[in-house]
């Protein structure tokens, strides 16, 4: 979106104090709602039932909007806004808008109705129809802000009124706000049933946004993925979360919902303990971010003797024969079912169409019983070996201009960097490198921060037919669901070292500071390690 360009959402109240004021401009890009919503937001005071933040409203660059509600808080869309709205079911999550549609913000019976009438890039407005400060352009403001409605330019005859019954209403307002922060509690993420080993790449398919922690991913989003990126780029525009990846950030707040269900997931990471942070203390020497750590886990739950039954990749961070060579990471004399000769790699790169030109592929089978060496299932080794590829793709200064290094290079582990100078050349469409650089040609942008969450196509289940089928985008459907799943699984790792392990290992305590108070992690039942322990008695 240009930074010249200011888009508007236009609502009309259709009940209360604000059903005087008309049509109401609201600057967007984002708008929030409710009973004191802070500086920039509108509030809607007069109405019953409302939280301080009840709803947010997004404007989107062509005219488009969606809203989304704050936590657990109730809001509802219908066509219009004559129906019974306890009939109507409150969203879970952000839903774009249609023309005339109608919004009701709080409990049947109380709350706020508004009719939104469309979203629309700042132009000559009629005055007096304007009652909202945001529509007044000013050259001096930034495309973020959000004016609050100055009700002092009328002073209609209900205002005594009203401040009289908001006073009457005190007690029971003051006890529904603690019900919802009590029913926030209850709804908080957190284990609840046996979960998974591993989860399949579409399984996240079914989960839908639960908007208290998707408002908690944006925190952790921001501290794990958008400074790293806002480094590499040197970019300082990025700090604002309107140009952030919002569909990734979708996608791995699904991811996250799945896994933090599961007490197998907490296991997991509770056994991992001392490697990740082994892992993560690597990184950090070699200025990494901290989400790289979450490679591994998502590769073999840390598991040294991890292997990929049809490629042959094996060990912590599940390297191919050809990759762990050009790590540095050696692997020969390996032994083929039936066949009395040794082998060992001798190229950089897997062989194009690797399933059918693999000497250790044979009828979509590894081939390869053990190897005499084999420093893929050594952890420093192999991480070292690992920080030198992701290194390749994060230095990459293309790349890093991209203000999206951090999810590329996540996604550079699955796909590939580049492997043409190991192939006589020959690109590999799938590497993220020449990935991006399609998109960006096919798109015509300079930068495209929003890459990944582009390119997350194969969004249906049975969609993508192959792990090389893009749907449409530029990745292929594996990578495009891994990267979240690898950034999702290290925000809850944050939150369980960060809550039972600061103590132990000193590379967990920068994470304290999620768990506390204003930290994403209370937005989640993060299990004690003695919960973890007791439920994993017997398995």
């Amino acid at each position: 979106m240009s930074s010249q360009e200011r888009w508007f959402v236009v609502m009309k109240f259709q009940n209360g104090p604000l059903a005087y004021q008309g049509d109401m401009a609201l600057r967007g890009p984002v708008i929030r709602l409710g009973a004191n919503p802070g500086p920039g937001g509108l509030k809607l005071e007069g109405y019953r039932g409302l939280d301080d933040r009840q709803a947010v409203v997004t404007a989107y660059d062509g005219g488009t909007a969606s809203v989304a509600p704050v936590g657990a808080n109730q809001v509802r869309m219908a066509p219009h806004e004559h129906v019974d709205w306890n009939e109507v079911q409150p969203i879970r999550g952000p839903v774009f808008l249609s023309n005339g549609c109608a919004l009701h913000f709080g409990p049947p019976g109380r709350g706020a109705t508004a009719v939104f009438l469309e979203c629309k890039r700042l132009g000559a407005w009629e005055q007096g129809a304007i009652l909202s400060d945001a529509s007044q352009l000013e050259s001096d403001l930034q495309p973020t802000e959000v004016r609050e409605l100055d009700a002092s330019k009328r002073f209609p005859w209900w205002v005594i009124p009203i401040a009289f019954s908001i006073l009457m209403m005190f007690v029971s307002v003051l006890a529904g706000m603690v019900f919802i922060f009590v029913q926030r509690d209850v709804d908080l993420l957190g284990p609840v049933d046996e979960g998974q080993e591993t989860y399949a790449y579409e399984d996240s398919f079914t989960e839908k946004v639960e908007p208290q922690l998707y408002a908690g991913v944006q925190q952790a989003f921001n501290a794990f993925v958008m400074k790293p990126n806002i480094e590499a780029a040197g970019w300082k525009e990025l700090e604002s979360p309107e140009k952030w990846d919002k569909t990734l950030m979708e996608w791995v707040t699904r991811s996250e919902q799945m896994h933090g269900k599961g007490w197998t997931f907490w296991r997991q990471l509770d056994n991992a303990r001392e490697d990740y942070a082994a892992v993560l203390a690597e990184l950090r020497k070699a200025k990494l971010p901290d989400v790289l750590a979450a490679i591994p886990f998502q590769e073999s739950r840390y598991n040294s003797k991890a292997k990929d039954t049809i490629l042959c990749a094996y060990g912590y961070w599940q390297f191919q024969p050809e990759v762990a060579r050009r790590a540095g990471v050696e692997v020969r004399d390996c032994k083929f079912r039936g066949v009395a000769t040794l082998w060992s790699p001798t190229r950089n790169a897997p062989p194009i169409n690797v399933m059918k030109n693999a000497e250790y592929v044979e009828n979509g089978s590894c081939q390869i019983q053990g190897c005499a060496v084999d420093q893929r299932s050594d952890l420093r080794t192999s991480t070292l070996g690992a920080i030198k590829l992701l290194g390749e793709a994060f230095e990459d200064d293309e790349l890093r201009y991209s203000g999206a290094i951090t999810q590329i290079t996540v996604a550079s582990h699955n796909a590939g960097y580049n492997n043409a100078p190991h192939q006589d050349g020959r690109i590999n469409i799938y590497n993220m490198l020449h990935a991006y650089r399609k998109y960006r040609e096919a798109n015509n942008v300079d930068r495209a921060p929003d890459f990944i969450g582009r390119n997350i196509t194969c969004v249906a289940k049975g969609q993508a037919t192959s792990f090389n089928d893009r749907c449409g985008g530029a990745l292929g459907s594996v990578t495009q669901h891994y990267v979240p799943y690898v950034i999702s699984q290290h925000l809850l790792a944050v939150c369980y070292y960060g809550t039972n392990y600061a103590d132990e290992f000193t590379v967990f305590d920068t994470y304290r500071e999620y768990v506390r108070a204003n930290g994403y992690c209370n937005d989640i039942k993060v299990p004690t390690k003695e919960q973890v322990a007791a439920q994993g008695k017997g398995k």
